[in-house]
């Protein structure tokens, strides 16, 4: 629980690491359908921000910031409205999905990787 004396305000966005960043871009405006934000320079760009709605997604070249790449393991949650109806428009578009729905009781959720390995999910919360 935040309190009073918090420095921080919200999250203004979240990074994904990226390999092959024209792959990830491709990825996430054109099967994802994000739509597009700033991207980190025009020649030779070293990320691009993708607009969600609700948080911004920065996909970043991270070795050229001197990081070293690791795909994440544990998915970030897109909303969706259905979730079997999402996975199935996404599969349409060649994204394989890692395992079946899970249905928590609260939620169903189905996950899948973007180019570079990263762990991504769609959500949806019914109750």
């Amino acid at each position: 629980m935040a309190t009073s004396t918090s420095v921080v305000t919200g999250v203004d966005f979240v990074s994904i690491p990226a390999q092959d960043l024209a792959a990830s871009m491709d990825f996430y405006e054109n099967v994802l359908g994000l739509e597009a934000g700033k991207t980190w320079g025009q020649e030779n760009p070293l990320g691009a921000e993708y607009e969600t709605g609700t948080v911004t997604l920065a996909v970043i070249d991270v070795a050229r910031l001197g990081i070293e790449f690791g795909a994440t393991t544990v998915p970030i949650a897109f909303q969706v409205d259905d979730v079997p109806a999402a996975r199935e428009q996404l599969e349409g578009k060649g994204v394989e999905f890692l395992g079946d729905l899970i249905d928590s009781g609260v939620c169903h959720q189905v996950m899948f990787r973007d180019p570079a390995g990263n762990v991504l999910g769609l959500h949806h919360r019914y109750a």
